[in-house]
């Protein structure tokens, strides 16, 4: 099992990057949650698969239709074994 937390930068608040981050994640079989941040990014826990966090890795740096993505941080961290689904945190 791999879990990565990702931080994404540029214009992706306001053009659905969590609801079609959770979208993808549910396709996948990943878990975890998302959520924007005070400073316009949006922030991400996944964990599963290895594969299928690579591949949600993979859409995070393009994003949905209408984000520009600029950066994305990617840090390894340790599973949680809480979670059993993907949310979108407020």
């Amino acid at each position: 099992m791999k879990a990565l937390h990702v931080t994404i930068y540029g214009i992706v608040q306001g053009v659905w990057f969590r609801a079609t981050t959770r979208e993808q994640a549910q396709r996948l079989g990943v878990n975890g949650w998302v959520r924007n941040t005070p400073d316009g990014a949006v922030e991400a826990h996944m964990q599963g698969d290895d594969v299928a966090v690579d591949a949600l890795l993979a859409w995070c740096r393009q994003g949905p239709p209408g984000a520009r993505v600029e950066q994305v941080a990617a840090d390894v961290v340790e599973p949680e074994e809480c979670i059993q689904d993907f949310r979108i945190l407020y």
